[in-house]
């Protein structure tokens, strides 16, 4: 073994401090613990910034899809329905939703608000996994019948609820003898829905294809096609077999140039928070470079006698740093310990935190997602374990090397 018996006794001794060495034992304690705190503020911050990354990114595919193909703004996909048979042959696609959106203007009574409609069929709506979640409990017979789902939170704002009626007004009407008419149509919301993200929950209104055709005057056609992957990793193949398959009679967008720079700004954020806590560990491994300078100081007369006994600068080397090693070990195993507890009750924990202090500690309104997420990604769980484990084992390198430089005869000389 590299640790002999005798170092492994030695350490553990000097690492139970008497009672007057208290004030080294606090300083060790303080070690400890800074290693123990920035191991587990660390997973819990790339764990919260990794689970906010997945879940928006899920919400956003959940509703958009993978690709969208845009019809020029004077030139609908009339022949659509032929366009969405051969776009689904096409390998690794496995949803092709057509639809319409639009935006335009929502009012009932004296409130009135801005919202982006989307006329999507019942049957297509029910392919997604995420539209399902939102408007669980919506009966969709009603919803095929010409009623409108909305969403909660715009609904909320508008002092709406299921069954109220409102009226659709939008800029791009009639042309007539005597100017441009709006258009104006009222619907009765037959249910609400929740994505659990309130830039849709906030903004928009689905209503059946059939009837965003009437309302748009666009007569079997549409302006946009929803494209869903299997793997995210086929996503520039399939964008560039779409853009050769329709010539440039169409625009083709990814999701990662809708939200370019709300994911970049998420990306690069994440990687400041890895170096800013991880200089909480090399804080806390400075402690422990402090506390075993003065342990060193303090055991100097044990150091000259173990000498004296026949102990090799190098056993004398090796109990110092068993011992600078043991508070790593030790502070970055409960570390990991708190930073995965409290990872998988972060919701509990801002709920209660929240109610303590009465405010809202993570508003949907910023932050976009209406629950704090957390996804632990192994990988930089490990990352951060060995870079606790490296800073900590570094840090006992010059007490050691100091505590087995020290001349036995000039120590037992000042004690």
């Amino acid at each position: 073994m590299i640790f002999g018996k005798f170092e492994r006794l030695m350490a553990g001794r000097y690492l139970r401090a008497k009672r007057k060495e208290g004030f080294i034992s606090v300083i060790t304690g303080f070690a400890f613990t800074g290693i123990a705190l920035g191991v587990a503020t660390l997973i819990i911050v790339m764990s919260v910034m990794n689970g906010f990354r997945s879940e928006l990114l899920g919400r956003i595919l959940g509703i958009n899809g993978h690709i969208g193909i845009m019809a020029p703004t004077s030139y609908p996909f009339n022949n659509y329905r032929k366009a969405v048979e051969e776009i689904s042959e096409i390998e690794h696609i496995t949803t092709v939703i057509p639809m319409i959106e639009n935006q335009l203007l929502v009012t009932a009574g004296r409130s009135a608000e801005g919202a982006m409609v989307r006329g999507i069929a019942k049957d297509d709506m029910l392919k997604k996994e995420a539209y399902a979640k939102a408007i669980d409990g919506v009966d969709m017979n009603y919803y095929q019948d010409g009623g409108v789902i909305m969403g909660m939170r715009l609904a909320r704002k508008m002092g709406l609820t299921e069954g109220d009626n409102i009226t659709l007004l939008s800029p791009n009407g009639k042309i007539t003898a005597f100017g441009t008419v709006p258009r104006m149509k009222s619907y009765q919301i037959i249910g609400l829905f929740d994505s659990g993200m309130f830039e849709y929950d906030s903004n928009f209104i689905f209503m059946p294809l059939e009837s965003a055709q009437v309302y748009f005057g666009l007569k079997g056609a549409v302006t946009n096609i929803d494209v869903t992957l299997d793997d995210d990793k086929y996503l520039t193949a399939v964008r560039g077999a779409l853009e050769k398959s329709l010539g440039g009679s169409a625009y083709v967008y990814d999701w990662k140039q809708s939200n370019a720079a709300f994911f970049n700004a998420i990306d690069v954020e994440r990687n400041v928070m890895f170096v800013i806590l991880t200089l909480i560990i090399l804080v806390a491994a400075f402690n422990i470079i402090t506390g075993l300078i003065m342990l060193v100081k303090d055991k100097g007369r044990d150091i000259a006698v173990l000498r004296t006994m026949g102990a090799t600068k190098g056993m004398v080397m090796r109990i110092f740093f068993i011992d600078g090693a043991g508070i790593g070990i030790i502070g970055t195993a409960l570390g990991v310990v708190l930073g995965l507890a409290v990872c998988d009750n972060i919701e509990a924990i801002r709920q209660g935190l929240q109610y303590l202090f009465g405010r809202d500690l993570f508003s949907a309104e910023i932050y976009f997602l209406s629950k704090l997420p957390a996804k632990v990604d192994p990988i930089e769980v490990v990352s951060v374990v060995a870079i606790s484990l490296l800073l900590s084992f570094a840090a006992t390198l010059y007490p050691s090397w100091r505590a087995a430089r020290m001349d036995p005869v000039e120590a037992l000389r000042y004690e």
